[in-house]
């Protein structure tokens, strides 16, 4: 009976180790897919998400591609950014946004960043500033460090001598291993005797 007990409450919690990224995702994806359905009321569920992807997608495309568009985009973000009060929240947005995606991706740069040398400590991170010195830091760079589980972090500034750039892994690669902690899968590579890399 014991044996029994032991297997069934094994399997159950197999079941849960393969199920619960599947059901969190699709769980995330739905309460995405409802949250933009509402904003438009009073419309056959779906349709609201329909029309809000339809009318996001039309303004980037004339804000992209027509010379009216961008110059009412530019006038309103200007607007915007020099309005008092208005400006600070506005342009924080908008730069964090920038920094994420777009021509002005900032997080794409991905360092291994040394916080300790007794023992000697590592962390992933990217570089956000890759010059101080018109903030009085000369030889020195600001970088931004991913809290794990988290969509935070925090940005510390340090000399260039404890930054080396990430090799054998993509900006989004190295953000995916920061946010999971670092249990995220990394491929070894092979080195050039054919054998693999060791720690």
């Amino acid at each position: 009976m014991r044996r029994i007990a032991s297997v069934l409450l094994r399997s159950f919690l197999q079941g849960l180790i393969l199920l619960s990224p599947i059901a969190l995702t699709g769980y995330l994806l739905f309460t995405i897919f409802m949250s933009v359905d509402r904003l438009i009321p009073s419309v056959p569920p779906g349709l609201g998400f329909l029309l809000v992807l339809s009318v996001v997608t039309t303004i980037g495309y004339l804000g992209t591609r027509f010379f009216l568009g961008r110059w009412l985009f530019d006038s309103f973000s200007y607007v915007m950014a020099h309005t008092p009060g208005v400006k600070y929240i506005y342009s924080s947005i908008r730069d964090v946004i920038n920094s994420f995606v777009g021509d002005k991706k900032r997080f794409n740069k991905a360092v291994w960043v040394r916080v300790g040398n007794d023992p000697e400590i590592w962390r992933i991170g990217f570089i956000t500033q890759k010059d101080m010195e018109p903030l009085g830091m000369a030889g020195h760079v600001a970088v931004y460090l991913p809290h794990s589980y988290a969509i935070s972090g925090w940005v510390i500034v340090t000399s260039k001598d404890n930054v080396k750039k990430v090799e054998d892994m993509t900006a989004g690669e190295a953000m995916k291993f920061a946010v999971s902690g670092g249990v995220t899968t990394v491929e070894e590579p092979e080195n050039q005797h054919g054998t693999e890399n060791k720690l």
